[in-house]
């Protein structure tokens, strides 16, 4: 105990003066990790907000629901092959250098999807303009992992803005099917017309409101190479337990999600802004547990990993039981303990990648956790869609099991204390 004070002595803790530390660092940056924030926001309401609009397109265009699955698939498919190029550039010459033209990108493939949908109702123009849009993604959200990794000293503030991001990435997902729905009642377009001003908006965020540490001797490609190759050799082990458990939970997440929403509107006739309501719910419980445990976390990677498991138990026990109930509201408030977990386990995994990998790598190392997120969130809704051709029952078994793989990869390749 350390006496500290003027004209009153007061006594605090190390833990007190560590947290009060933190705090301030994260006060005097809290505009920056506001506009960081709203990246991931931006990003999910740009893809998740066209899921309600698709049947809308279908007959508005006179296309297949196969064309229109395009538009969420190329999205995706573009983002998972370019993130890992967006991930060396950004250590190559920062991460604003790439955040910003990516953000440009994004809302110019807007532009071109939302004229496209409104004068010229071309489904093909529309293709392009989300093809453009799944370019600027790969250089957006998965860089800022590494630039909050970047621009704080201590491991505690890291955790918190982690958490903050998840929060936004979160809130993006419970907003946009209630966004979606309600501007397309209005007119079918007008959520392609949103998505450019939204970029703007974040765009100049960024260019005002944040200040990105410049790289210093930046590696050439041989090097970045060596690198990368040195960095997988002496961490391979809990870094593809990392990669392996953050794509399995964005899997279950939009497994659940897809077999939800088709449930709500072939069982109980439930569509447009009544069913985005009840979609927020599981993932307003994944906003406020991202935000919590990121308030929560510490620098400790052992309790790191005690939270992971946390997460994974909560979703294991959660959707095995689904199986036993069939009434909507009982299923819902399981799905809610799933999604506390997911929110639980998302901000551990990203504390592991940007605390556990040095500078000069974190922006590749993050790039390749953030492609395997984003193939969970390609592959879970095609998948789901297979299995509820067989009895219902059978997509829970599936998805309990995958999560108790995850939780066994969880314990023995992430260990602590021996990486």
């Amino acid at each position: 105990m350390d006496v500290t004070g003027t004209l009153w002595e007061k006594y605090e803790s190390d833990d007190e003066k560590k947290k009060k530390k933190r705090n301030r660092e994260i006060a005097e940056k809290r505009w920056a990790i506001f506009s960081i924030a709203s990246i991931p926001l931006v990003m999910t309401l740009g893809n998740s907000m066209l899921i309600p609009v698709l049947p809308i397109m279908e007959r508005e265009l006179n296309i297949s629901p196969f064309q229109t699955s395009l538009l969420i698939t190329v999205y995706s498919i573009v983002a998972i092959i370019l993130i890992p190029i967006a991930g060396y550039l950004s250590d190559k010459w920062s991460r604003k250098k790439v955040i910003i033209p990516s953000l440009i990108i994004t809302g110019i493939g807007g532009l071109i999807s939302a004229l496209a949908a409104w004068y010229l109702q071309s489904f093909w123009l529309i293709l392009v303009g989300r093809i453009l849009q799944g370019l600027g993604a790969a250089g957006a959200f998965p860089i800022v992992l590494p630039l909050v990794g970047d621009m704080f000293r201590k491991p505690e503030s890291v955790s918190t803005s982690l958490g903050i991001v998840e929060t936004a990435n979160t809130l993006g997902k419970v907003l946009s099917p209630i966004a979606g729905a309600f501007l397309a009642s209005i007119v079918w377009y007008l959520p392609f017309v949103s998505i450019p001003i939204f970029c703007f908006i974040s765009l100049l965020m960024m260019i005002f409101l944040v200040k990105s540490p410049n790289v210093k001797d930046p590696p050439n490609f041989k090097q970045f190479l060596t690198e990368t190759k040195k960095t997988f050799k002496y961490n391979s082990r809990w870094l593809n337990s990392v990669f392996f458990i953050g794509g399995m939970l964005m899997f279950i997440l939009f497994g659940f999600l897809f077999f939800l929403s088709s449930r709500l509107e072939m069982e109980y006739g439930i569509n447009g802004v009544g069913k985005g309501l009840i979609l927020a719910i599981p993932l307003g419980s994944l906003c406020l547990s991202s935000y919590i445990t990121g308030k929560l976390l510490k620098d400790s990677k052992k309790v790191m990993k005690r939270w992971t498991l946390v997460g994974l138990f909560l979703i294991a026990g959660s959707i095995c039981a689904i199986s036993f109930f069939h009434n909507l509201w009982i299923n819902i408030g399981l799905f809610f303990v799933s999604g506390i977990g997911i929110g639980v386990g998302l901000p551990c995994l990203d504390a592991l990648i940007t605390e556990g990998i040095e500078d000069a790598s974190r922006g590749t190392i993050s790039s390749f956790y953030s492609s395997m997120r984003f193939i969970g969130v390609a592959l879970g809704p095609p998948i789901i869609a297979i299995l509820l051709k067989y009895p219902e029952r059978w997509t829970f078994y599936i998805l309990s099991a995958m999560s108790v793989i995850c939780i066994l990869v969880c314990m023995i390749g992430i260990r602590p204390e021996k990486n």
